[in-house]
């Protein structure tokens, strides 16, 4: 099977699709503030071990992709496409709704950090299991909301959570045997989505780590304003540290990051 690499084909079939895109307005540093993690890869990698033809969908800027097997990918947005790396995968530019591939055309889907940005993520994950044998996800439960960033700052994020992009309803779209797993988050986490920081408050003061991470382009100009205040307050008078200190110390923590696998 041949797949073409469509990074730099500007008026391909695929630009009606830029619709479903936020990410060539707010991704235009995504490749710095947004690295592979090696606790984090070793995770996903064991649910790759054994396959040597693999989809990435909302690909991104490349991370989590293996070298060592076959790998297509998939991303609508020209921002990231432009931040892959030389001698990352071919990328295709398409939706995960509407995937140009046959029907059980790889061996494994992954789509990591990507759901929350689908217009019918079950449509979405529906494609997945129908060009795949295997389908891997990584993706934030409502567990996310109990987290201090939430809970204590910027309650906003609450709110622009999708229900329908819960892990146990992925997994009913998924199928029989589809399964859910805790994935804990290390303190030092190298990958700079949204709960990274969680023993790290300091860098969400820092515009570089909040422009990594939708969650905070997606608040209001005046709540982010007031969050971020009451943070900066908050650090300097050593009232977080009294309410959530004991954090720095820990060497991993369940932020309510989870992996939903279907395989079979």
């Amino acid at each position: 099977m041949r797949f073409a690499d469509r990074r730099h084909d500007r008026h391909d079939r695929y630009d009606r699709y830029d619709r479903y895109d936020r990410y060539d307005r707010i991704g235009r540093s995504y490749s710095a503030a947004r690295r592979e993690d090696p606790v984090l890869r070793q995770r996903i990698f064991a649910q790759l071990e054994g396959h040597s033809l693999i989809l990435n969908v909302g690909a991104g800027t490349g991370s989590y992709e293996r070298s060592d097997a076959r790998v297509v990918a998939v991303e609508p947005s020209w921002s990231m496409i432009r931040q892959r790396p030389l001698g990352a995968a071919p990328v295709v530019r398409a939706v995960a709704e509407r995937l140009p591939f046959p029907d059980n055309s790889f061996d494994v889907a992954t789509a990591l950090w990507t759901i929350h940005h689908w217009t019918d993520p079950a449509a979405g994950v529906r494609e997945l299991r129908r060009v795949a044998a295997k389908v891997v996800l990584v993706v934030g439960s409502s567990a996310l909301n109990a987290l201090w960033l939430t809970r204590d700052y910027f309650p906003g994020m609450a709110r622009v959570r999708r229900p329908e992009i819960q892990p146990e309803e992925l997994a009913g779209c998924l199928g029989v045997g589809s399964r859910v797993e805790t994935i804990a988050v290390p303190r030092e986490c190298q990958d700079g989505f949204g709960e990274a920081f969680w023993a790290r408050p300091e860098a969400y003061l820092e515009p570089s780590v909040r422009q990594g991470t939708s969650a905070f382009t997606l608040l209001e100009k005046e709540e982010l304003a007031v969050g971020l205040q009451k943070l900066r307050n908050d650090l300097a008078s050593g009232e977080w540290d009294a309410r959530n200190g004991v954090l720095r110390e820990l060497a991993e923590y369940d932020c309510g990051l989870r992996m939903v696998i279907a395989e079979g």
